[in-house]
């Protein structure tokens, strides 16, 4: 979440004595932050706090300061100090919403956030910043109404605009997000995240003047790098449309080789750590003390651009079954327990107990009951779960893995075309991309043959081509009755947070996806380091 609070918007005194020294620093603090100059009005808030520990100004502005170092931990704390001072503030609250939110605590954030709105129902800052959180949260409609809220009261409020057609593209209405997107780019032709929000509906076709704003907008020299990427990622899809793919491939590269130098990834560590979890799992976890601990869990594990949304679409329509998405409940149980161990994982998997396991699973079910509030079954496809199954399978032991994979090929580039808003260094180099697929695509074997009756090898180009056959195996391997509104999954009305196949799984299965074949030799030396890795691909067919 971003915090919508302008620098300048700093309360007044609390009007607490504070000696000459330090009344002095602090006013120096508040004109710093005013013109901008942050780390100078950190030092000078900081001076402040040793001659005054207590002093609710100084407390506050470190907590903006801290905040906006992404520091939330920080932020919490000071922001929890001041709050006395200030009960009523609604800025106050929208920071210390956030700063929850970002760390976890969503549900005291969505307190605080609401209460911002009720203190100042004026305030488009805390209708944007509730809004934002809502969406992210899959309570999209409700979100809806509060970005709505934000725009009424504020209509140039770009980033809610943004974020009102985010929400509409999850929630399937891709029309009123298209045209919300267009209504951006009306008030800031050169907008960035109003270029990026069209492209990754992956349904609008961009015309020969769409690439020229792009074009234009590239040239300004005062973009930032992540602005700079998002618009080349932009503009190599309206190449695309413009069937320019030698062309589009090279600005691909440019882009992601800017993103590679500001994400972390380390391949051989990666290789590494799938080795330790072949090791490790390789031989037995201790019998569950509940055998069926964890049947209302269905894992979805794919690579990104896979297939897992459409998956997770197909199952979220039957009616016993929601969708929760991308949810981090399965990492952050094993993070915690990581850091309570102090030995990375999973280096502590020979030491847990049967009883550490089932705690574990406990916990997960206890942070994910929300998803179980009105249908008995729910998915999880958090894009790091194809390094959890074993651990999951431990956890849950009733639990159903389904394993989503896409011709490799395919998956490389769908991933090398998607400039992803987390860190996901893997998708920013095709060596890469190659190697983060085979260490995906080896871990897959060894979960197939070691669940064999709890693991579902599901294939994306099988569904395209046998959808029911492949849907009615999906079921039964989930213990689900055949409902066939699975079949017309396009048809369920559910939030897909997922942006980039939100739009794509409202319409019918389709076999054209394919793209590997448009871009020639550009893929050759993918390809063959695929091969030579013993991975099966699919030759390049000017048909596919």
């Amino acid at each position: 979440m971003t915090l919508q609070t302008e620098p300048t918007s700093l309360p007044g005194p609390a009007r607490r004595p504070l000696s000459p020294v330090a009344a002095r620093l602090l006013a120096s603090a508040r004109k710093e932050w005013e013109q901008r100059q942050f780390e100078a009005a950190e030092r000078s808030i900081t001076s402040v706090l040793a001659l005054a520990p207590d002093d609710p100004d100084a407390i506050r502005m470190l907590g903006l300061a801290a905040q906006r170092r992404g520091d939330h931990a920080t932020a919490i704390d000071c922001f929890r100090r001041a709050l006395p001072t200030w009960p009523e503030d609604s800025d106050l609250r929208v920071g210390l919403g956030i700063a929850l939110y970002e760390q976890g605590e969503i549900d005291e954030a969505m307190t605080h956030l609401r209460h911002a709105c009720q203190l100042a129902p004026g305030s488009s800052s805390a209708w944007f910043n509730l809004g934002e959180a809502l969406w992210r949260q899959a309570h999209a409609e409700e979100a809806v109404a509060a970005l709505q809220r934000a725009l009424e009261l504020h209509p140039a409020h770009i980033s809610a605009r943004l974020s009102l057609a985010r929400t509409q593209t999850s929630l399937g209405q891709i029309d009123a997000a298209v045209a919300g997107f267009r209504g951006v780019l009306r008030l800031d032709p050169g907008n960035a995240e109003g270029w990026f929000g069209l492209s990754n509906l992956n349904t609008v076709r961009f015309d020969a003047a769409d690439a020229a704003c792009l074009q234009r907008a590239l040239a300004r020299r005062d973009l930032s790098d992540r602005h700079r990427e998002l618009l080349s990622f932009t503009l190599a899809k309206a190449l695309e449309d413009q069937d320019d793919y030698a062309q589009a491939f090279e600005v691909f590269r440019l882009a992601n080789a800017s993103r590679r130098k500001r994400v972390k990834w380390d391949s051989a560590g990666e290789h590494r750590r799938v080795d330790a979890i072949l090791r490790t799992f390789a031989n037995a976890t201790p019998p569950p003390l509940d055998a069926q601990l964890g049947h209302e869990t269905i894992l979805i594990v794919s690579p990104p651009r896979s297939g897992s949304t459409l998956v997770e679409q197909i199952l979220a329509s039957h009616p016993e079954v929601e969708g929760a998405n991308e949810i981090k409940d399965l990492p952050q149980v094993i993070d915690a327990e990581t850091r309570r161990r102090g030995l990375a994982f999973p280096l502590w998997g020979p030491d847990a107990t049967a009883q550490d396991w089932q705690r574990l699973g406990n916990e997960y079910l206890a942070r994910t009951a929300r998803w179980r509030e009105t249908k008995p079954r729910f998915t999880d496809k958090n894009l790091m779960n194809w390094y959890l199954v074993g651990a999951a399978l431990a956890m849950l032991p009733a639990a159903r893995v389904v394993i989503v994979w896409r011709d490799p090929v395919e998956t490389c580039l769908a991933c090398f075309r998607q400039c992803f808003t987390g860190d996901v260094g893997f998708a920013c180099d095709l060596d890469e991309l190659a190697d983060y697929c085979i260490d995906f695509l080896r871990l897959k074997r060894f979960w197939l043959e070691k669940y064999p009756s709890r693991v579902f090898d599901l294939s994306y180009e099988a569904l395209v081509a046998e959808p029911e056959p492949v849907i009615r195996r999906l079921l039964d391997f989930c213990g689900l009755p055949f409902d066939p509104a699975c079949l017309d999954f396009h048809q369920t009305s559910r939030t897909v947070l997922s942006a980039p196949s939100a739009a794509q799984v409202r319409q019918p299965l389709r076999g054209d996806t394919a793209r590997s074949a448009r871009y020639g030799d550009k893929l050759d030396l993918l390809r063959e380091r695929l091969m030579a890795a013993g991975v099966p691909i699919q030759p390049p067919s000017p048909s596919r």
